[in-house]
């Protein structure tokens, strides 16, 4: 099936159902061939709201009333713009700010260059990718491939430190063209000692069946440093967290050192040598595991059932 154009699937995890905006195609192929993303180049145009939550919370959203913490993902692949309408619903200034893409500074989501968002206003971002290639000084230039991050950068502070505190971020995904696609995408941002600003040891938990593709997302944000492991499963410490092949000089790890606006990402096939179980992941700095930074990630096998696993023992399935 060839779906060319953003596709918007549910992904469930965390608190709340997230949605993710993916500009891609997905060819299946033969049975055991994955689905690889497309050439990028394309041009799309989206909405994104800001809006006040419960709690104090605040969160961005593709549909007004259907905000998020963290936000929907963005997806891309190199190559691609996008125009971003951005509408701020609160009444409080708010921005978009992403790392690791394109913008001229009329896109860079602070005050200090007056590209912030007054309340009810709207205004329009935009990102651009590109492919790797030689400068014209025959120097090599990275292309936007990575998993990135965008935020607010002007509600509490010309930094949006009260904004990113109350949950005004979310992911980015760009696609080098022949990335392999996952089954499933999930998003895990530590924020000071709060996941997905989730009250403490209240997960949030992540679902798969084994066999899936599994792909996280991982973002810090806040005042400390984290270290990030994930029991069972490992990953290439590289763009896309596979090897690429077996010279691959990459370092398989499965715990990695995180600080603020950190972000990285990884791919794994649930339960691959290890089986189904509720497999935990958490900050392995001792007192902030201790202080509640822990989730799940729930390996179903194919009957939907999880060896030892009783759900009331620890957080909720997202």
């Amino acid at each position: 099936m060839d779906r060319r154009g953003f596709n918007r699937r549910v992904l469930l995890g965390g608190a709340v159902a997230a949605t993710s905006l993916s500009v891609g195609s997905e060819a299946m192929g033969a049975e055991t061939t994955a689905p690889t993303a497309p050439a990028g180049g394309e041009v799309r145009r989206i909405k994104l709201y800001a809006e006040r939550l419960d709690g104090g919370q605040m969160g961005y959203g593709f549909e007004k009333g259907k905000a998020t913490v963290p936000g929907p993902l963005i997806e891309l692949n190199e190559g691609d713009t996008l125009h971003i309408e951005f509408e701020n619903t609160m009444d409080v200034a708010a921005s978009l700010h992403v790392h690791g893409l394109d913008y001229e500074v009329s896109s860079d989501g602070t005050k200090v260059n007056k590209s912030d968002v007054e309340p009810g206003g709207t205004r329009t971002y935009t990102w651009r990718t590109h492919a790797p290639g030689r400068r014209k000084d025959g120097t090599w230039r990275a292309g936007s491939a990575g998993y990135w991050h965008y935020h607010d950068h002007v509600v509490g502070t010309e930094h949006g430190t009260g904004g990113i505190r109350n949950g005004l971020y979310g992911p980015v995904i760009v696609r080098r063209t022949g990335d392999i696609l996952p089954d499933k995408t999930y998003t895990i941002v530590f924020n000071d000692m709060l996941i997905n600003n989730r009250p403490p040891h209240s997960g949030p938990d992540f679902e798969a069946t084994v066999g899936d593709r599994v792909e996280f997302v991982m973002i810090t944000h806040g005042e400390y440093y984290h270290t990030f492991h994930m029991h069972g499963h490992r990953w290439a410490d590289n763009r896309t967290g596979m090897l690429t092949g077996p010279d691959d000089p990459s370092q398989v790890i499965d715990n990695k050192i995180v600080g603020p606006a950190d972000s990285f990402g990884f791919q794994v096939i649930a339960g691959e040598g290890v089986g189904a179980g509720a497999w935990m992941y958490h900050c392995h700095v001792q007192s902030h595991s201790d202080m509640g930074m822990v989730g799940l990630f729930l390996v179903k096998k194919t009957d939907g059932t999880i060896p030892g696993y009783e759900p009331h023992e620890h957080g909720q399935a997202g």
